[in-house]
């Protein structure tokens, strides 16, 4: 395969830019996003905002309901997502606790080691984990 070749099947791999989470109102979300995480808003442009760590990667799309279709309600619950933090988890923790973050389940060591759990202000379930 030629070198060419090969810069062109790494180009045509996708690669996920964001991940919607549903909320009720984005721009009560944007500001506990970014106030309460302490996340930068990375695009704001009509419907389309974006929150995330500019230079880390990943984007989380507050996509809000009534933008989408109201007939269907919102259920929040566990959104699979995944926040790295550098450092201690404990001392995150109790950072974003000390900001009004809810967490249901605190930081807890597994085997594959430690995780925490937080919920947003529509209820939707996040997880996070230091990135070392």
């Amino acid at each position: 395969m030629t070198s060419a070749m090969a810069q062109d099947k790494k180009k045509a791999v996708p690669w996920v830019a964001s991940v919607a989470v549903v909320v009720s109102d984005k721009e009560k979300a944007k500001k506990w996003y970014s106030e309460k995480l302490g996340l930068d808003i990375i695009s704001e442009k009509a419907h389309w905002v974006t929150v995330g760590k500019k230079g880390k990667g990943g984007q989380i799309h507050l996509c809000q309901m009534t933008e989408i279709d109201s007939k269907f309600p919102l259920e929040p619950g566990n959104s699979g997502i995944l926040f790295m933090v550098e450092g201690d988890i404990v001392k995150h923790y109790e950072t974003l606790k000390a900001r009004g973050v809810e967490f249901p389940q605190p930081p807890v060591k597994r085997p594959w080691g430690w995780e925490c759990v937080f919920r947003d202000l529509d209820g939707n379930e996040h997880m996070i984990m230091p990135s070392t």
